[in-house]
């Protein structure tokens, strides 16, 4: 959204894109997945008084769109995109197809992973994990406008502080908002680390490839 109250803001999008692109020129096997919130948000329509099952199917098309607009700014930087939805719209982007992503990813593709993973009731937190531990990533990096886990809200709490390590236990006990809880049990399950930072920061993602200790780990 950028600045803007909802919708794309071609800035923020060109400016993602090329942090991309430069990770993606170090030999990087690269798979997204991404969310719709910025359009509509099935929770948010939820509460409105649309039907959860409806508003849920609102966001997953949206997340599609989003995906198309990211499709078009990595192309812009040079790289090749494909975009898999877990529901079918075959105008617009290919199925997704597990053996099919992992081709993709083999063939030097970046693959764009749509419309959660098409069903209700589970956030794209739970699509990226589950992704992930499909496509056998070696870590989940989840892109937030903060830079880590606090404890509490750092704009409300001063005494709040920054977390550079954390169990998937601890997570869910402290219930802390890094992911939806299915989605941390999915990697603690399978083992599949997790490193939340702000991709708003310069360079951030680099960094994190280059092995840099930035933002918050999530581990065994």
């Amino acid at each position: 959204m950028g600045v803007e109250d909802y919708g794309i803001d071609p800035q923020v999008i060109n400016r993602i894109s090329k942090e991309i692109a430069r990770v993606y020129r170090l030999g990087v096997e690269i798979g997204i997945v991404i969310g719709g919130g910025n359009i509509f948000r099935g929770a948010g329509l939820s509460e409105s008084g649309i039907d959860r099952v409806t508003g849920d199917h609102m966001g997953m098309l949206a997340t599609v769109m989003n995906s198309l607009a990211l499709q078009n700014a990595l192309e812009n930087q040079g790289l090749r995109v494909r975009v898999m939805s877990a529901i079918q719209i075959h105008e617009v982007c290919e199925d997704y197809i597990r053996r099919k992503a992992i081709r993709h990813l083999a063939k030097g593709n970046v693959a764009v992973f749509a419309a959660g993973i098409g069903n209700p009731f589970f956030t794209t937190d739970s699509a990226a994990s589950l992704r992930a531990i499909e496509i056998n990533a070696d870590i989940v990096l989840k892109a937030t406008k903060v830079d880590g886990v606090y404890s509490a809200d750092p704009v409300k709490d001063p005494n709040a502080f920054k977390y550079e390590h954390l169990t998937y236990d601890e997570v869910i006990e402290k219930k802390l908002a890094v992911m939806d809880t299915a989605a941390v049990v999915l990697c603690r399950d399978r083992k599949m680390p997790i490193q939340i930072f702000n991709m708003g920061q310069d360079d951030a993602l680099m960094d994190i490839v280059k092995g840099a200790n930035i933002g918050t780990m999530v581990t065994v």
